[in-house]
């Protein structure tokens, strides 16, 4: 019977993975399809156009990011967002995350860093406020970090003294990982 159980276990952890990654995949082209379908006439509708269009209107709007009259009308549309009280709490969170997630490599160097908060105890962070750190601690060399928590989307930021920090040579995607899974798989 435990062997039963043993190799139940071993097919969940094998499938489950996949099985949720592929389900993510389908919810978000079923709900993008579902979402641009009335928006396209009908005799020029096939399956995957709303997929298509969403592709083209995400990149459409990269490319108007560059531009800088766009730039003041997003930064105009999101300080009357901050100023709702319910609804500045849920898009800051977002626009936080994304921004953590939107760490780009070229800059790990400096980026992920290992805290040591005690002797030969360490936390896995990204420098995340080099500047308000500065203005928060005036004369003390402090720095923002940010430390997720383990198996949830979360965290907080440390200011800690700038020699308590240790630049890692890893990408900021596998420190996000190890971080996030509490270390159980070995970074590629």
């Amino acid at each position: 019977m435990n062997k039963l159980v043993t190799l139940s276990v071993k097919g969940l952890v094998a499938v489950l993975p996949l099985t949720l990654t592929l389900y993510f995949v389908y919810w978000f082209m079923e709900g993008t399809e579902s979402l641009l379908q009335p928006f396209v006439p009908n005799h020029l509708y096939f399956p995957g156009l709303g997929i298509l269009l969403a592709c083209g209107i995400i990149l459409l709007a990269g490319l108007l990011m560059n531009l800088y009259f766009v730039n003041g009308l997003v930064a105009f549309f999101n300080r009357q967002i901050e100023k709702i009280p319910l609804i500045k709490s849920i898009y800051g969170a977002i626009n936080d995350i994304m921004t953590v997630f939107s760490i780009k490599d070229k800059d790990t160097s400096k980026t992920v860093v290992s805290i040591e908060i005690q002797p030969n105890m360490h936390l896995i962070g990204f420098i995340t406020g080099e500047k308000t750190g500065q203005q928060l601690f005036n004369d003390e060399d402090k720095i923002g970090v940010y430390i997720p928590f383990s198996y949830q989307i979360g965290g907080y930021t440390l200011y800690v003294k700038r020699s308590q920090v240790t630049a890692l040579n890893i990408s900021a995607e596998a420190a996000m990982r190890i971080a996030l899974t509490g270390g159980v798989k070995a970074t590629k």
